[in-house]
């Protein structure tokens, strides 16, 4: 069992529902037995993350860098910038748009996706 991973080490691979958008699995059911999924998303400038619900998993955000908005049913606009942390519960509507400067998030759903 890997204890540590270099991040430099894992490829990125296509976001399943947002074309343009990158996606890194740090942490995964299938390969390190929890029941967590840990990613980073990276989302360029002028993309979008289209309306989703995760039906069983909550889905936590915490931007590293950049800016965008997201919306979340039943709460409305916000922004994602560092230093914010954004909880969606499970079987919420949500997306993320204007984006205005490259957005990278630590992207952890919980419980795990894969």
């Amino acid at each position: 069992m890997e204890f540590c991973t270099n991040v430099d080490s894992i490829p990125w691979g296509p976001h399943p529902v947002a074309e343009g958008v990158e996606i890194k699995p740090l942490v995964t059911k299938k390969d390190h037995g929890l029941d967590v999924t840990c990613v980073l998303v990276k989302v360029p400038a002028g993309i979008e993350v289209p309306e989703h619900i995760h039906e069983t998993q909550a889905d936590i955000l915490y931007p590293l860098q950049g800016r965008a908005e997201m919306f979340v049913e039943g709460a409305g606009n916000l922004v994602l910038k560092p230093g914010v942390v954004v909880r969606v519960p499970m079987g919420v509507k949500h997306r993320i748009f204007n984006v205005t400067e490259e957005l990278l998030l630590y992207d952890v759903f919980q419980p795990a996706t894969v």
